[in-house]
């Protein structure tokens, strides 16, 4: 049968054309869905079935959750009639009460994550966090080039950067916790060092112009992006050409509570899922290698993946 047809079929359910709505704007959990929709979890994942049994959606295990997006196999008269169907509806009530719904949950997770590093604001250099050894952190300093203009992205109160800075041009301290800021402000201030400026943002929208910084760094940052692709893609649009990009993050591992402990909304990343989001970003001579592990339980172990932006 035409898998056109085959759609149209699909698509005739209300409830699976809300669920399609959905994740072709954001990838999204089964919890997530029910309260967008206001439905029960048996009802939603009876149809999220049906419709990754189509090959209309594809799931992504995170430790005990199931997220759901758009499958990447689709092909183009796919994509075009999932888009054209959801078009026909988006005037529906029940469709922008869904989409405000979405933006509610999107800002949930947001302030969940502004929450956690706004309490521990102060209290990075004393207390615990997985993947933050010195021997990790010291692996990437060996790598710096003093004199030049850098960007630590997601930088918390920016110890790393307090660092740099004592020999870098320029160093950028980005985070889009308000207290973390503050903190890191009055840090650099105390040690003198004028060269350090901290800057409220979003890794996924950096408030730095194109092309203004020879370094951009993201140290245990990358899993608490929402999307982690527009964070790497990020950092090369800030690089200037020939810039380097060094990614310090965990490596995957199951030890689910680091969501509720530290506020990750990853549990880490594959090798080749870090070597994927710099190539896909553009960069050229992409190396992820093991920078470190842990050995007491959950044994984090620390992954160091780099990459050049090309010569214009």
């Amino acid at each position: 049968m035409n898998a056109s047809w085959d759609t149209l079929k699909i698509l005739s359910d209300p409830t699976r054309l809300r669920l399609v709505a959905l994740v072709s704007r954001e990838e999204l959990s089964v919890a997530e869905l029910q309260e967008i929709l206001g439905m029960g979890q048996s009802r939603i994942s009876s149809q999220l079935a049906l419709l990754r049994q189509a090959g209309l959606v594809s799931d992504r295990r995170e430790g005990k959750k199931a997220f759901y997006s758009l499958s990447p196999g689709l092909g183009p008269r796919q994509r075009a009639l999932l888009s054209a169907a959801a078009d026909c509806v988006a005037e529906l009530t029940v469709m922008a009460e869904d989409r405000d719904n979405l933006d509610r949950i999107l800002q949930k997770r947001r302030r969940i994550s502004e929450q956690y590093f706004n309490l521990i604001a102060g209290r990075l250099g004393r207390n615990y966090c997985p993947g933050r050894s010195w021997e990790a952190i010291g692996r990437l300093a060996l790598r710096l080039v003093p004199s030049i203009d850098v960007a630590d992205l997601g930088a918390g109160e920016g110890l790393l950067s307090q660092l740099l800075a004592r020999n870098a041009r320029q160093v950028w301290c980005i985070d889009n916790s308000p207290a973390m800021v503050a903190v890191g402000t009055e840090l650099a201030r105390k040690n003198e060092l004028a060269n350090l400026a901290y800057k409220l943002g979003d890794i996924e929208r950096v408030p730095l112009p194109d092309g203004s910084v020879d370094l951009a760094i993201l140290s245990q940052a990358l899993h608490h992006a929402q999307h982690p692709q527009r964070a790497v893609e990020e950092a090369f649009r800030i690089l200037r050409p020939s810039g380097q990009i060094l990614v310090l993050d965990l490596a995957e591992h199951t030890f689910e509570r680091a969501r509720e402990l530290y506020a990750d909304l990853w549990l880490g990343f594959k090798e080749s899922a870090l070597h994927g989001f710099l190539r896909k970003a553009g960069f050229a001579q992409v190396e992820v290698t093991s920078a470190a592990k842990e050995t007491v339980e959950p044994c984090f172990e620390t992954l160091l993946a780099s990459g050049l932006k090309p010569a214009a």
